[in-house]
């Protein structure tokens, strides 16, 4: 049997959710099982189940940078992810840091607005996250309501995810991923890719499941295990929505709500076969 010794790296921005389906947890799983050695910087702490979050707790500007740091000057990162940045002092301070010490592949995936409309952030960070974090995106991986939020238009066909995407893509970002999976009906699950030149729209099968939680941080999570592992942007879309399709179809049904996508999936399929 062969080790891998020295795995790539990938690093999580992003904060913690105490149920463990969405944040941090989600991605570390989530690089776990794409082989890839995940590392993380905690924004912020939840209190969260699968009925919601109760209580957010943000941690200073100075210890996220710090995580950060400790990280990149040792470790080294050959992929990085953002999630939840929670506030404007955050995001300005991480995108002021990764300006000065570019990583070589950043995903963010902006979560502003969740799938079913709520804000989840105030507009000072909105406008942060803006102007500061999108311009120095690989890949921007926004719902079909952040997409709203930063095209400025209704979007309702895949005509308008696609003229979306473009839009969004004129703020800076290499790579924008609209995704589909706030839609009812045949837009459900259909993601539209644009970087500038190529336009593609992203399909896999729907999977009917209720539990759903934490499907935006691992695609995103999954997107930057594949750059890591040396994937060019679109290879790495395409594997990491196949691995969300197949985590959905082994969601799991725990807590009272809206239980999470099983990220070890690639286990039970072991499993059976053996």
């Amino acid at each position: 049997m062969t080790f891998i010794s020295s795995p790539p790296v990938a690093l999580t921005i992003a904060g913690s959710d105490s149920g463990g389906g969405a944040g941090i947890q989600a991605d570390l799983r989530t690089f776990s099982f794409h082989r890839v050695h995940g590392t993380s910087a905690l924004t912020c702490v939840t209190a969260q189940n699968t009925l919601g979050v109760t209580r957010v707790d943000a941690l200073s500007p100075e210890a996220v940078i710090a995580q950060i740091e400790a990280v990149t000057s040792d470790i080294g990162v050959q992929a990085a992810k953002t999630g939840m940045l929670l506030n404007r002092p955050i995001i300005e301070a991480i995108a002021q840091h990764l300006q000065a010490h570019p990583i070589p592949q950043l995903v963010v995936d902006p979560v502003m607005v969740s799938r079913t409309g709520d804000k989840l952030i105030a507009d000072e960070a909105i406008a942060a996250l803006r102007h500061r974090l999108l311009p120095l995106a690989t890949v921007l991986t926004p719902n079909r309501y952040e997409a709203q939020m930063l095209a400025d238009m209704d979007i309702a066909t895949l005509e308008d995810m696609r003229c979306a995407a473009k839009k969004i893509y004129a703020l800076g970002p290499q790579v924008v991923i609209v995704k589909g999976g706030g839609f009812t009906g045949e837009l459900r699950g259909v993601d539209v890719w644009y970087d500038g030149d190529r336009l593609e729209v992203m399909t896999t099968e729907r999977v009917d499941t209720p539990n759903t939680h934490g499907t935006g941080c691992t695609l995103s999570s999954a997107i930057a295990a594949n750059l890591a592992q040396g994937l060019d942007p679109l290879a790495a879309a395409i594997a990491a929505k196949n691995y969300v399709t197949n985590a959905l179809k082994h969601s799991l049904s725990i807590g009272k709500g809206q239980g999470p996508v099983g990220h070890f999936y690639p286990l039970h399929e072991r499993a059976r076969l053996c």
